[in-house]
């Protein structure tokens, strides 16, 4: 229970400090006076963090064990939400941004090798049940950063700083069940692992690589922009287009509780490639049918949810003793590629824009537009490296 209580309390937490920058984005980018490019290199900069963190959390999980990753995680998470409130010039947000990143990045490695080596069972299902907690707190994150953003004590409304420290302190929490917990897999003898060269042989996990590259950077990238595409493109207000960032997360947490079982019965694989094609194909639609197909957006996070946890399901199938080293050698990979991927969001929307006439609305709107295709396209290009790889893996009957 406690193993249980580590994984799923901390997916929440993991949700919270994700997706609270959603509604803090155009206000971070208002207070030190960006430009999209700007932005879209700040964050693929600090992403250089999480990468840093996927780097050698695995080292550290093999060397301390997976508890003690476990709450170094946690409490890393909470002084960075210090470090933000305190940060009042641009080199320290980013120098407290890009802590925050590492934090989430051996959050995400230590939760991944911990769910690997208990859900030994309906992988698939388990897999997408821990991370549906991740979409049930990024359903409420947008709302609540929202909301606090707004609050006035005694006379004083807080800010993004402040309304960061709040939600980061929360991560306080798993690390009681983390502490108290006994953990599997930490004796395993180290001869009985798969080594890294090994891995690096098989043109499978290349494969996986990629797919899981181009999936997450168009599940994580909604989350950092599609309130600001709302805001700007169709002039919502701030609650109006958190609260569709809201309803993205009720589709993809819903598709995470529900669409588990499915990937178990029809196989890992082919569910990635239809459930990523869908996402993209709603990206696009909802592009094109303007603000009356904003709805669209939302219906995509059905497609691109299960992508991360199925993935994760395949590699704790496929490497039983070898999860450590695959997740860390994967999601590792998948970070360079999410570094490349949000500057080149970014860098998209700023070329369009200038292209359009940067100071004019509907250079605006077609750079945004642009930007937000791209995200779009990267769902469509994991939904065709799936299909490669189906029929690799079908060729050699090695099918998940």
């Amino acid at each position: 229970m406690l193993q249980l209580a580590t994984v799923f309390i901390g997916f929440i937490i993991f949700g919270f400090s994700e997706n609270i920058k959603g509604p803090a984005i155009p206000r971070i980018q208002a207070d030190f006076g960006l430009d999209e490019q700007q932005l879209g290199t700040l964050l693929s900069l600090n992403s250089l963090g999480y990468l840093l963190a996927c780097s050698f959390t695995g080292y550290i999980t093999r060397k301390i064990g997976i508890k003690w990753v476990s709450m170094i995680s946690f409490g890393s998470m909470v002084l960075s939400g210090v470090f933000i409130l305190l940060s009042r010039t641009y080199p320290l947000f980013s120098a407290s941004y890009f802590f925050m990143y590492t934090g989430n990045g051996m959050l995400e490695i230590g939760l991944a090798i911990l769910g690997a080596r208990i859900f030994v069972r309906n992988t698939g299902t388990m897999m997408n049940l821990s991370h549906f907690f991740y979409g049930l707190s990024s359903i409420v994150a947008p709302m609540i950063a929202s909301g606090l953003m707004s609050v006035s004590i005694l006379g004083v409304t807080l800010g993004w700083r402040e309304m960061y420290m709040v939600m980061l302190a929360l991560a306080v929490i798993p690390m009681i069940p983390a502490l108290l917990g006994r953990f599997p897999g930490d004796d395993t003898v180290q001869e009985d692992r798969i080594s890294l060269w090994m891995l690096t042989k098989d043109r499978a996990l290349w494969m996986i690589v990629l797919l899981l590259t181009f999936g997450v950077i168009s599940e994580m990238a909604v989350g950092s922009w599609l309130v600001n595409f709302l805001e700007k493109s169709y002039h919502w207000d701030q609650t109006a287009a958190s609260g569709m960032l809201s309803i993205f997360f009720l589709c993809f947490s819903l598709a995470r509780l529900f669409l588990g079982t499915v990937t178990d019965r029809i196989g890992f694989i082919l569910s990635l490639m239809i459930l990523s094609g869908f996402s993209g194909l709603c990206t696009f639609a909802a592009i094109v049918s303007g603000e009356g197909g904003a709805f669209l957006f939302a219906a995509a996070g059905i497609g691109i949810a299960p992508i991360y946890p199925t993935v994760m399901a395949v590699i704790a199938k496929r490497y039983v003793k070898g999860s450590d080293t695959a997740i860390t050698f994967t999601v590792t990979l998948m970070g360079v590629g999410s570094v490349i991927g949000n500057y080149l969001i970014g860098a998209i929307t700023s070329g369009v824009k200038h292209i359009f006439g940067s100071g004019t609305p509907e250079g605006l709107v077609r750079g945004l537009q642009a930007g937000y295709s791209f995200i779009g396209l990267c769902a469509l290009i994991c939904s065709a490296v799936s299909f490669v790889l189906y029929r690799y893996l079908k060729k050699r009957n090695e099918l998940l």
